[in-house]
Order: structure tokens, then sequence, then C-alpha cells
């Protein structure tokens, strides 16, 4: 009975312990509960904050991206427009040059047209029309080695033709048609005046001048041969035949000085015995008030 007792009072004991178990499990149970709830709690107010963290962390990136693409599209957009305007002017140098290149194209291609033509009157002699035509062939654009070699021939045939004028006055001159005469040599002089003749044109120019009683201009080109150093032979002739026309023109004093010049230059010339007789009958006539000294007006 005894043992019965204690088996029992065991087992109340044990079912006191049990109870004591369980209301601790229970109690633990509902803590761990708890907790779990304000883990849950916790986790659930990190995803809503990682969630709005993320929206505006996307929102941002976004904008960002937009602006910078915005800003490279602009700086991209700025650089194509720049280009472009620097290739539209390129576009009109090129352009421009190409203009040019195309106008000198049609200028040399009408230059060699004009070129082979002179040419053929070069070969042809004909040399009065290359004379006239030279002037506007030369504004053409002619290479160099062309213009060098129409220019002497043409000077050449400036020569030619002046010779051939100056020749043409002097038999003009032999068979007294003096008017004929002096637009010969005035042709030769203006065809070439540069020439080593032209003196000697000058010369004679004058001397027809005189005949056609013309002695104020007969005077300066007479003038013009004693001046030039070409060709020294003319001097005296051109000195005595300003000497002459001073007297027709009344400027005795100036044929006078004109006739002293002569002797004091060449006092062993063949005319210095007339050239000295000439003086003196001027001298003796103008002591006698027979001739006036004036000069013409």
């Amino acid at each position: 009975m005894r043992e019965v007792d204690e088996e029992i009072r065991e087992i109340k004991k044990e079912i006191i312990e049990s109870r004591g178990l369980v209301i601790k499990t229970n109690n633990l149970t509902n803590s761990l509960a708890a907790d779990i709830k304000s883990i849950a709690k916790r986790q659930a107010g990190y995803e809503r904050r990682f969630v709005w963290n993320s929206w505006i962390a996307y929102i941002l990136f976004a904008s960002l991206s937009f602006v910078g693409l915005w800003l490279a599209t602009n700086y991209r957009v700025a650089e194509i427009e720049r280009e472009n305007e620097r290739l539209g002017g390129r576009l009109a140098e090129l352009q421009a040059e190409l203009d040019e290149a195309n106008d000198q194209a049609e200028r040399r291609a009408r230059a060699e047209n004009a070129a082979a033509q002179f040419y053929r009157r070069i070969r042809e002699r004909r040399r009065t029309e290359a004379v006239e035509q030279w002037p506007e062939l030369r504004r053409e654009q002619l290479s160099r080695a062309e213009a060098a070699f129409f220019r002497d021939t043409v000077d050449r045939f400036h020569l030619d033709l002046s010779l051939e004028a100056y020749q043409s006055g002097l038999d003009l001159m032999r068979t007294g048609r003096y008017a004929e005469a002096a637009e010969a040599f005035q042709e030769a002089i203006r065809l070439k005046e540069d020439a080593s003749h032209i003196p000697a044109v000058k010369y004679q120019l004058a001397r027809a001048l005189v005949r056609l009683d013309r002695h104020a201009e007969a005077r300066v080109l007479a003038q013009q041969v004693v001046d030039q150093t070409i060709n020294r032979d003319l001097q005296d002739d051109a000195l005595l035949l300003y000497a002459n026309a001073s007297e027709d023109l009344e400027d005795i004093d100036e044929a006078r000085n004109a006739l002293r010049t002569f002797l004091r230059r060449w006092p062993r010339a063949a005319e210095s015995v007339s050239v000295r007789r000439h003086l003196a009958d001027l001298n003796r006539r103008v002591m006698r008030g027979e001739i006036g000294t004036r000069r013409p007006d």
C-alpha cells in the first residue's frame, strides 16, 4: 500500500512537472511566436523600404540617364551642325574652285584656238594682220612660252613693217609725194618707235614736213634727231635742217645759234664753208635791219 502511495505521489509529481514543463513550453512558444511576428513585421517594413528605395533609385537612374542622353544628344547635334557648316563652307570653296577651274579651262581652250589662228598668220607671213591682232591675243590666257614666242615674232614684224614703211616713204619722197611720204614715215615711227632706224625716219619726216611748209613740226623732229645718240651721223644734217626750219619761221636768233653749234661741233665738215657763209650773211642782214630777230609766237 505504501509502495502504491509512493508511486502515486511520484506520478503526481511527474504530472506536476509535466504541466510546468508544458506551461513553460507554451510560454516559450508564445514568446517565439511574438518574436516571429516582430521579425515578420520588420522584414515587411524592410521589403517596403527596399521596394521604395529601388523605385527611387530606378527613377534617379532613369532621370540621370535621360539627362545624360539629352546632353550627349545635344552635344552630338551641335557637333554635327558645326561639321555641316564646315562641310558647307568647304563645299562652297570647292564649288568656287571648280567654277574657276572650268573658267580657266574655257579661257585656255579659247586661247589655244586663238593662238593656233595667230600662228597660222605668222607662218603665212600675214604680218599686218598679226600685228593688229596681237593686242587682243595678248589678253588671252597664253602659256609663257607662247606669249614669249608671239611677242618676239610681233616685235620682229613691227620692225619689218616699220622698215617697209620707211622705205616706202623714201620712195615717195623721191617722186615728190611729200604728204604721202610723211604719212609713211609717221606709220614707221608708230610701228617701232624704239628701233635703231627711227632717227633716220624722223629726219626724213622733218624734211617732208619742211616741203609741206609745216616748219614748226619739222623743227621739233630735227631737234629730237640732234639730241639722240643712236645714230650720231644724222646729228649734223638734223642741226642744219633745224636751222633752216627756224629761219623759215623767222626765228633768226635760233637759226644763228644752230649754225654756230654746227661749226663748233663739226668745224671740218664738208658743209662748214657754206654754213660760215650763210651765218655771216644772216649776221650782216640782221645788222642792216633787213631781217628781224624776234621769235615766232
